[in-house]
């Protein structure tokens, strides 16, 4: 895999994707099933999840473990290299937080088209 030279744009071909942060945000509390990931995410399509959760063991975020039982058992834990992404994650909390804070009843009170 070719990496841009930017290092923000490395960042964002790994996580710039809405999905793979809440992927992220999900697993950093620790091991996931798949269908935890899915409730918790919300309207992703099972398919989607599945292509993103791939992406991300190709990319070394995460690690899936497939256990030999019927139906089959499938988890999800972040590597190292997924956890250092954490810094940034509480980053987008407190900008987030903040812009709720600051925008959020504003938003609320635009008229209606």
């Amino acid at each position: 895999m070719e990496l841009p030279a930017c290092p923000v744009e490395t960042t964002l071909m790994l996580i710039g994707d809405k999905w793979k942060v809440l992927i992220l945000r999900d697993l950093m509390g620790g091991t996931k099933r798949f269908g935890e990931l899915k409730k918790s995410i919300g309207h992703v399509t099972q398919k989607v999840l599945t292509a993103q959760l791939r992406d991300m063991e190709v990319k070394k975020l995460l690690t899936r473990k497939v256990y030999a039982e019927v139906p089959p058992r499938v988890e999800y834990t972040l590597t190292e290299t997924g956890y250092s992404l954490k810094p940034i994650l509480d980053s987008m909390v407190v900008w987030g937080s903040a812009y709720q804070k600051e925008n959020g009843a504003q938003e609320d009170k635009r008229p209606a088209d």
